[in-house]
């Protein structure tokens, strides 16, 4: 049986880390996928800012993939790494896992995506990535 953090990226620091709580369920008592997408295009975000150093927007979300539910209690920690950089854009990618709210369920991969963000100014048109 994995630990509580067994399956976590070592040599990675999550971008953000959050616990699902019970507002955040579908009619099904799962977690919404929606809730998940948010937190993702999140994390993906502060990589994109930190590399743009300035401003930036969601324009694409080019892959998600849900590997696994989400539940209450579960501490989702979310990786992201910017892949590409363009002139305006910055393609991101995002891992997800949960850390089960009971340590014998361990961590799992729950989600992958990739996104694209562009980087904008302060009348919010896309501005160069140095």
């Amino acid at each position: 049986m994995l630990g509580q953090d067994d399956c976590l990226p070592r040599e990675r620091e999550p971008a953000i880390r959050v616990v699902a709580m019970p507002a955040d369920t579908n009619a099904a008592g799962d977690i919404f996928g929606g809730w998940l997408m948010s937190q993702v295009d999140i994390a993906g975000s502060i990589a994109a800012i930190e590399r743009a150093a300035g401003r930036v927007v969601t324009v694409a979300v080019n892959e998600f993939r849900f590997l696994k539910p989400v539940f209450v209690g579960d501490l989702v920690s979310l990786y992201s790494k910017v892949e590409r950089v363009g002139n305006t854009s910055l393609q991101v990618s995002v891992e997800g896992y949960a850390q089960r709210r009971l340590p014998a369920e361990g961590c799992e991969k729950v989600c992958t995506a990739v996104l694209t963000y562009v980087a904008i100014d302060d009348q919010r048109r896309p501005r160069p990535v140095d």
